[in-house]
């Protein structure tokens, strides 16, 4: 399997890279430079200690051209439409794994939603319906990707439209050592995103003994 990770040279998509070539992924790192791109690759093989391909690196539209079938998206959301519009064409075929979350950039303790509702719906819309969107990951921090050698301690809620589309996307997600469950419609990603904006205000209190919390799904009782 080789899947494309788009904004793969920041924080969040180099611990997803790096999580998922572990795990037996091939992963093509995609930037805006060619040149970041295969720079940021061979640090994470290195990091890796990988003598092989595990992960490369590139443009983000050859990174799209590259994979399979996943293109996960995990740049800042000052990037989101900008990027989805410069690998629209490419994406025919293909399932976007949408990451992103719409933070208040004066704020990071709120979000701050496109008209759409959701970055997840602000993708669909750009993308077209032939392109599936399914929201994934977004309450995972990137130092707890970053930490490869911990476990993922945390679940992970996936939306979208396409039921097909998430089931693969919720495996592709469990690759990684977490639990992934169907949230439900593309609709959802505006609860699901929100979330995000909550852990951040309980990492940065200093009320609270944690500083990257996730969410975790338990029964109220066993059975």
């Amino acid at each position: 399997m080789k899947i494309a990770i788009l904004g793969g040279t920041g924080p969040q998509g180099r611990g997803l890279a790096l999580r998922w070539a572990k795990a037996g992924v091939e992963v093509v790192v995609g930037s805006r430079q060619k040149e970041k791109g295969e720079r940021i690759a061979r640090e994470l093989a290195d990091r890796l200690g990988s003598d092989d391909a595990a992960v490369t690196g590139t443009t983000n539209q050859e990174a799209v051209r590259a994979a399979e079938e996943f293109v996960v998206l995990t740049v800042p959301f000052s990037a989101h439409r900008a990027t989805i519009e410069s690998i629209r064409d490419e994406l025919k075929g293909k399932i976007l794994v949408d990451v992103a979350v719409p933070l208040d950039p004066e704020n990071p303790k709120r979000v701050a939603m496109p008209p759409e509702g959701s970055a997840t719906e602000e993708a669909q819309a750009l993308v077209g319906e032939e392109v599936p969107v399914v929201a994934a990951l977004q309450n995972v921090s990137a130092q707890v990707f970053d930490e490869i050698d911990r476990p993922i301690n945390c679940d992970v809620l996936v939306c979208g439209n396409n039921l097909e589309a998430k089931k693969k996307v919720m495996a592709l997600v469990e690759k990684l050592g977490c639990r992934a469950y169907n949230a439900g419609l593309a609709e959802q990603a505006r609860c699901v995103e929100a979330i995000t904006s909550i852990l951040i205000r309980l990492n940065i209190s200093k009320q609270t003994p944690f500083r990257h919390a996730g969410i975790r799904i338990w029964p109220e009782t066993e059975a």
